[in-house]
């Protein structure tokens, strides 16, 4: 459960969002980068950067958009809305996957910070100072640790309030400069600044893109603020898509400025603040709204990671509860995340300490890129769950969230696939220690169960319209009626190996009474006890429980109900304990019932030695078995091939008279080699017919020590013998016996 939060009283409009957005995504790529870019690939192929970019980016704010407007979204932003989507377990791998993308930005922001004061440290290079002062103030440190340590005590002090306050400055700011910029004149080739090494180098589109695409992903900074939101339904949508759509307007006119006012050779100088070149009183105003950039980004950074930290210890998934509880704690008075700030502070520093994070960089964009694309694919899941309830104000299409998660996975490998590979094994490898540590939680979301309803819908229509086709390739859609599931679990256990690879299994335990709340309630118990069982043994069959006052009227239900597959059910299993056959009587007064529709009938007998070692199958086939034999070989078959049954064995006997011995032993092996079936020529005995002798003695003496023994059995037969066809066969284990309603085709 989450702990409750305090309500905060001073609570944000849209602005606050948009600002955020708008002021991350107009930093320091924009002002380091963009020329760079230019220089390498041109203006064409850079506004192709800028459309791939936001077909990552639009998407994303749609998606956002459309679930914020669908539920509450509380403290944690991205994270909230994915984890109440995906389940908590998953929600929080990527949710501390995103924590660490945002507490590196801070430092990679406070570093590109520094780069705003190369014009001091060069005007200072000019003066007689010492060189050891000098080397001292040229290192980023220098000017990125103080900036840090300032943002962490206006944060920590005055929280999120005064953050917002100051970016009402920083954005004002940032708005001069770009003002600024474009008002400058194109630079004249004698004043361009021109690295002959760089000049020649040449690097590809990817390549650019990968260093570009950190502009792109400040668009959901400001859902961060989720939790100090007075209306976060109204004020996420449009504070996310203002602010990217005014970032890529903004991006676009920048690129064309750029291109017409200096040539490829100038730009492609990565040191060279070429946008300070530009722009009218470039050399101050330029370097001031890099600042400005920078530190609101880090700014929005330093209020967002913190945030997203406290909603994941919240929600109790960390390993240790000690841990969740620390960080979960906020101040009295307005809920500041404070120790998880502490944590992001101290995270953030230790990369300022490194100085250059290029590559770093290049691992929180894949982080971004998990985060988007999760986000895109809970849009696109939930149109086609159609959830009724799932009734957003804002609405996206399914094939725009389709294009953006596309987009985010695909675009990962195409910029770097060792960094695609690595994020996504840290993600695979967090949900993993996550889900040791919380069995308890909910691990698979919801919105997958919607997913596969609606497959399911979809496929079981179409296939009850679709023209049936004469399918000679038989294989098992069973059902099973049992009243002992909790005494015998043989039942059980055939239909897990018929079903489990070959067919499709469905188990109905039949509950003697009239339906009532009470058989209801005990209905209800029964079906959890037995799924559990169905996980237990991994067995992928389909359970469920019928309350009826006979044996008659359940089978009569049964019989009649549609395949659960797709494909209409065509095999019908019963047991009977061979020690006690008390619903034997049953099961043979009602089997003119069950011929009435044109289904296999398989009627297992079962004793207290079960199935044995699982290592061998007896199949006997007699004269009178036309029908049976084929579908006795191939359940054997189907039954093997469950991992239970590794290394198993069949063995045939087939007894006919002696004067169709040999033709009969002819057809049986033509049949196994065309058949392709794992039976040797050794396992296959022929046994004359000898009037003296009963089958039944026979076959308790071959087969006395087999696991499982398959017989045959006809309509007209039981009707003469009652049940007294199936008893007498006390000297073997478990019996199947089988009647087939047509004869199978082995090809």
């Amino acid at each position: 459960m989450s702990k409750t939060i305090p309500v905060n009283k001073n609570k944000f409009g849209t602005l606050p969002v948009f600002l955020t957005a708008i002021s991350t995504i107009l930093g320091a790529i924009m002002f380091l980068r963009f020329g760079f870019a230019i220089g390498h690939v041109g203006i064409w192929m850079t506004l192709g950067i800028i459309a791939i970019g936001h077909l990552v980016t639009i998407p994303t704010a749609m998606a956002l958009a459309e679930i914020a407007t669908n539920q509450k979204v509380e403290g944690g932003g991205e994270y909230y809305i994915i984890s109440r989507s995906f389940g908590l377990v998953i929600g929080a791998a990527i949710g501390l996957a995103l924590y660490f993308s945002q507490a590196i930005s801070v430092a990679f922001y406070v570093i590109a910070f520094a780069e705003a004061f190369k014009p001091v440290v060069a005007y200072l290079s000019t003066m007689d100072l010492d060189p050891r002062l000098l080397q001292f103030l040229a290192m980023k440190q220098t000017v990125s640790i103080p900036a840090l340590i300032f943002l962490t005590i206006v944060v920590l002090r005055s929280g999120a309030d005064l953050g917002v306050k100051m970016l009402y400055i920083v954005v004002g700011t940032l708005t001069v400069s770009m003002i600024a910029f474009f008002a400058g004149s194109p630079i004249e080739a004698a004043n361009e600044i021109i690295d002959p090494v760089l000049a020649s180098q040449e690097i590809g589109f990817f390549a650019i893109f990968a260093i570009i695409f950190p502009a792109f992903t400040g668009m959901t900074a400001g859902v961060g603020l989720s939790g100090d939101l007075e209306n976060p339904s109204k004020s996420i949508p449009l504070g996310t898509l203002s602010g990217t759509l005014v970032g890529m307007v903004v991006y676009v006119f920048i690129a064309f400025k750029l291109n017409s006012s200096a040539s490829p050779e100038a730009l492609r100088n990565v040191d060279n603040l070429i946008m300070s070149d530009i722009a009218w009183q470039g050399w101050w105003i330029i370097p001031l709204g890099l600042a400005a950039a920078t530190i609101s980004s880090a700014l929005g950074s330093i209020m967002v990671a913190p945030r997203t930290l406290q909603a994941i210890a919240r929600d109790n998934v960390l390993p240790n509860s000690l841990i969740n509880g620390w960080l979960s704690k906020g101040t009295a008075k307005a809920d500041e995340p404070f120790n998880a700030t502490i944590v992001t502070v101290i995270i953030a520093l230790v990369f300022v300490m490194m100085g250059e994070i290029n590559i770093v960089a290049e691992i929180i964009s894949m982080f971004f890129m998990v985060t988007y694309g999760s986000l895109c694919l809970i849009s696109f899941l939930q149109h086609f769950a159609a959830d009724p309830s799932y009734r957003p104000t804002f609405k996206s299409r399914w094939y725009i969230s389709l294009l953006g998660a596309v987009a985010c996975f695909g675009l990962m490998f195409f910029m770097n696939s060792t960094y695609a590979i690595v994020a996504i094994a840290l993600m695979v490898a967090l949900n993993f220690i996550l889900s040791y540590y919380n069995k308890d939680k909910r691990n698979i979301a919801v919105i997958f169960q919607g997913v596969i309803f609606q497959f399911s819908r979809q496929l079981q229509v179409f296939l009850q319209k679709a023209e049936k086709e004469q399918i000679t390739n038989w294989r098992p859609s069973v059902v099973c009626i049992s009243e002992n599931s909790f005494n015998r679990i043989a039942a059980f256990d055939m239909l897990r190996w018929i079903s489990q690879k070959y067919g499709f299994g469905t188990y109905i335990h039949k509950i003697d009474g009239y339906l009532s709340r009470k058989t209801n309630e005990q209905a209800e118990a029964d079906l959890k006890r037995l799924i559990k069982r169905a996980e237990i043994t991994e067995s992928n069959i389909y359970i469920d429980t019928l309350i009826s006052p006979s044996y008659t009227s359940a089978i009569a239900q049964v019989v009649q109900l549609p395949g659960v597959s797709g494909k209409e059910n065509n095999l019908l299993m019963f047991e009977f304990s061979k020690n006690t056959p008390d619903n034997l009587k049953n099961i043979v007064d009602n089997f003119k019932l069950i011929k009435s529709v044109d289904f296999d009938v398989i009627i297992l007998g079962s004793c207290e030695r079960g199935f044995g070692f699982k290592k061998e199958i007896h199949i006997w086939i007699t004269s009178n078995d036309y029908e049976n034999a084929n579908l006795m070989i191939l359940l054997s078959y189907i039954i093997i091939g469950h991992k239970d049954w590794k290394g198993a064995q069949i063995k045939i006997f087939a007894i006919y008279p002696e004067d169709n011995l040999e033709e009969e032993r002819n057809r049986l092996n033509v049949l196994i080699e065309t058949g392709r079936l794992p039976i040797s020529p050794k396992n296959i005995e022929f046994i004359p017919r000898k009037i003296e002798r009963d089958t039944r003695s026979i076959i308790s003496e071959k087969s006395e020590e087999a696991d499982l023994t398959i017989i045959g059995f006809r309509d007209e037969l039981l009707l003469h013998q009652g049940e007294k066809l199936f008893k007498d066969y006390d000297d073997i284990g478990n019996i199947l016996f089988v009647n087939a309603a047509s004869q199978k085709e082995i090809q």
